[in-house]
Order: structure tokens, then sequence, then C-alpha cells
């Protein structure tokens, strides 16, 4: 018998993991790139509102995150 959907009518089936791992790598990709869109257009309404308000521009506020790569390097020369 086939197996009988849960009583909020939907049932999980497992996937096979080599067709489920390509389209979450790009699904991560594409949010990284929107999130990091969204972080730099806040930066910019961030220091127009304090231009408006007649404050200064926050420091430290145009850092980026380190990139995977920087994380590894430093933490290669944090292990010693």
């Amino acid at each position: 018998a086939p197996p009988r959907a849960p009583p909020g009518g939907f049932a999980l089936t497992p996937e096979p993991p080599a067709l489920t791992s390509v389209p979450l790598v790009s699904d991560q990709e594409q949010l990284d790139e929107e999130i990091n869109n969204l972080r730099k257009e806040l930066r910019v309404k961030v220091n127009r509102l304090y231009e408006a308000q007649g404050k200064a521009e926050l420091k430290g506020f145009n850092l980026n995150p380190m990139t995977a790569e920087e994380m590894k390097l430093i933490n290669r020369i944090l292990e010693g």
C-alpha cells in the first residue's frame, strides 16, 4: 500500500542527495547576493538619515564581512 499522508495533508518523501544539493547551493548564492545588496542599501539609507539629522557619519559602518576564505586564513594564523 502507498504511504498515507499525515493529517495536515502533506507528506515529504526523501530525495536523493545529488538531486537536492545543486538547487540548494544556487539558492544560497542568490540569497547571499540579496543579503549583500540589502546591506549596501541600508548603509546608504542610514548615512542619509544621519546627514538629515545633522549627525556625523557612523564610524565602522562601512565595514564588510570577511569571506569564508579570509576566515579560514585567520583561523590558521590563530591556531599557530
